[in-house]
């Protein structure tokens, strides 16, 4: 019996110290080594998301060859992608393979995620203040910013439960890219803050119609005056604005409720006058604001190389061009006194790996992608701006700001106010909760509008019980009727444990059943000794 029991011990104790192991592993996250290894030949694979931007690969390229030039011993091996989503989809797929990148580009939503999978992610906070390979770091051999020298609110958006599994490398926000002229030709003039209700007294003005079916403001048989780029951005904007439940920091989901429902009524509204459409079902903005199509186009910050006149990044033909002056806004509000803004834009994170040496390279990589030369070089691309106030600060950065208007390329006039808009506007953004999930909460969020905008245009009528209905589909759709229990990273759907922890805890149980089993055999034993 002894060696029965001992033996069902054995197996527990086995499966206690593995348990242990994967908690105190994925908490501390890696052992950073005493020194970097350089004898060490290192490979490092890389993911990046870029939009066919020749620029930006360019910059890639450049900062790969610096960075292996500092570091001869580590080869930077870069895979380009057209779309976060599919990182995220490979991500996942390659976690389970045990195949993933060292270094990658994506957002916090998606680590999220990443981290239901155990010990996938770096916590980065022990990297952050390493005296010798940290931020600023003694053994360093480039000029990296300083803990206190990335903007602190880019910083918080990188954490995900309780570390910062990221850092952050390019931010933007959502701005309102105007047609002045139309404005000022229905009899507007531009508030110096746009409300909601301003955008709809004008898209609603705008839609009036000459007796042969054209538009009286353009002349055309095409005008959208509102088109919204991303309409998840669109709802979630408007709750944070009317201070009302998206979701909390604890996974609950609070996006079903009566300010929701305002909402989709205000869009169904304006979309049965032909007031407002999207950008999935009409088509970009962008080409409809400057083919005189459209007077209020709502898009990314980093999207403002495609808006305007002169925009050196046209998508139209050129006889489709219409001349007009345009305005560099924020987004609509609820309360001008108290404006709210979304922060978004791309984090770097690293995968873990068996080879300690290997992730310390990976932090090198990752961190060098902060220098003041690649952020000021990414961020004159587009309408981003640098995440750290060494770059923001940098003469030759301010030398570029100041320098808006001088060409149509590099200093395009329309992409700088953006990167403006944004810095002067840094304390009124916020970010939504991160937790395993959050993605599906934020689809959802942009779906409800796509499909009202879609069932108006389909002559449906959108009253409370259609909205009632679409809360259910979207519940259903996107998984968010299950519940949700704490776990890795934030927060982690039933029935979505990694597959170490469900063949640890399995053992558990088999564990204490054999023991069960010989305790009691064991009594009977005795019993009938006695």
């Amino acid at each position: 019996m002894k060696k029965r029991t001992g033996l069902a011990l054995s197996v527990l104790m086995a499966a206690l110290m593995l348990t242990g192991c994967h908690g105190a592993k994925n908490s501390s996250g890696f052992e950073i080594p005493e020194k970097f290894d350089e004898s060490k030949n290192i490979e490092l694979t890389f993911w990046a998301k870029n939009d066919t931007n020749v620029t930006q690969t360019a910059i890639y390229n450049k900062a790969i060859e610096d960075f292996e030039s500092l570091y001869p011993n580590i080869t930077v091996n870069m895979r380009l992608y057209t779309d976060y989503g599919k990182i995220y989809n490979d991500v996942i797929t390659n976690i389970s393979t045990n195949t993933t990148p060292n270094v990658c580009i994506t957002y916090p939503d998606h680590i999220a995620t990443y981290l239901t999978g155990a010990n996938t992610v770096v916590p980065l906070d022990e990297l952050f203040t390493d005296e010798q390979y940290g931020l600023g770091g003694s053994e360093l051999k480039y000029d990296s910013p300083r803990l206190s020298e990335i903007v602190p609110e880019f910083l918080d958006e990188c954490i995900v439960g309780d570390y910062h599994y990221a850092i952050p490398y390019m931010r933007s926000t959502e701005a309102c890219y105007v047609n002045k002229t139309y404005v000022e030709a229905l009899g507007y003039t531009l508030p110096e803050t746009l409300t909601w209700d301003f955008i709809w007294e004008v898209s609603e003005a705008a839609t009036e119609k000459n007796a042969d079916g054209t538009y009286k403001l353009n002349g055309q048989n095409v005008l959208i005056p509102f088109i919204y780029k991303s309409t998840d951005n669109m709802m979630i904007q408007s709750l944070k604005q009317l201070e009302a439940p998206y979701s909390d920091n604890e996974g609950n989901i609070l996006l079903f409720n009566d300010e929701t429902r305002n909402v989709l009524k205000t869009v169904a509204e304006h979309t049965k006058s032909g007031a407002f459409s999207t950008f999935k079902i009409s088509g970009y903005p962008a080409n409809f604001l400057n083919a005189g199509q459209c007077i209020f186009a709502v898009d990314s910050t980093a999207g403002a190389t495609w808006m305007g006149t002169n925009a050196p990044l046209l998508d139209i033909a050129e006889d489709k061009l219409v001349e007009f002056e345009t305005e560099v806004m924020a987004i609509p509000q609820y309360d001008v006194n108290n404006p709210k803004m979304i922060s978004q834009g791309p984090s770097i994170c690293i995968f873990n790996k068996t080879d300690s040496q290997e992730v310390l390279a990976s932090w090198l990589f990752a961190q060098y992608l902060l220098t003041n030369d690649v952020q000021i070089a990414y961020s004159e691309t587009e309408g981003y701006v640098p995440v750290t106030s060494k770059a923001q600060n940098d003469a030759e950065y301010q030398e570029y700001l100041s320098l808006a208007g001088k060409d149509n390329d590099t200093h395009y006039d329309v992409k700088i106010k953006a990167a403006k808009l944004l810095m002067e506007n840094t304390e009124n953004t916020f970010v939504t909760p991160v937790f395993n999930g959050s993605t599906s909460v934020r689809d959802a969020a942009g779906q409800m509008i796509e499909n009202v905008t879609k069932s108006v245009r389909r002559k449906k009528t959108v009253d409370d019980a259609y909205i009632s209905a679409l809360y259910e589909d979207m519940k259903s759709l996107y998984h968010l009727d299950q519940g949700l229990v704490a776990g890795a990273g934030g927060r982690q759907e039933l029935g979505k444990l990694p597959v170490a922890s469900v063949i640890l805890l399995s053992v558990l149980v088999i564990a204490w059943v054999l023991i069960g089993i010989f305790a009691l055999n064991d009594k009977l034993k005795n019993r009938n000794v006695k």
